[in-house]
């Protein structure tokens, strides 16, 4: 029995598609530097916790989350949909 393209899937040719190597930060690797880093930076916090309260610079702090969650949520610069026409 051989298999016959389905028309309602429309006309894919998959060897055109490109294929894009998995991200780095989705591996098992990348996942492990994550929970570490955050772990490393939890316990720096707890052990430098009055150095941190005490300089000031936790009023910098919302500053800093918001040009975090931009860089994140966006993937970097070129997220916004300006990339042009793609046709």
């Amino acid at each position: 029995m051989t298999h016959q393209p389905d028309p309602s899937h429309g006309d894919h040719n998959h060897s055109e598609q490109s294929h894009r190597p998995p991200s780095f930060w989705r591996s098992r690797a990348g996942i492990y530097l994550i929970v570490a880093l955050v772990v490393g930076g939890t316990l720096l916090g707890i052990e430098h916790r009055v150095h941190i309260l005490d300089s000031g610079l936790l009023v910098w702090l919302p500053l800093l989350l918001c040009v975090g969650m931009h860089f994140f949520m966006h993937g970097g610069h070129g997220g916004h949909g300006s990339g042009g026409d793609k046709s």
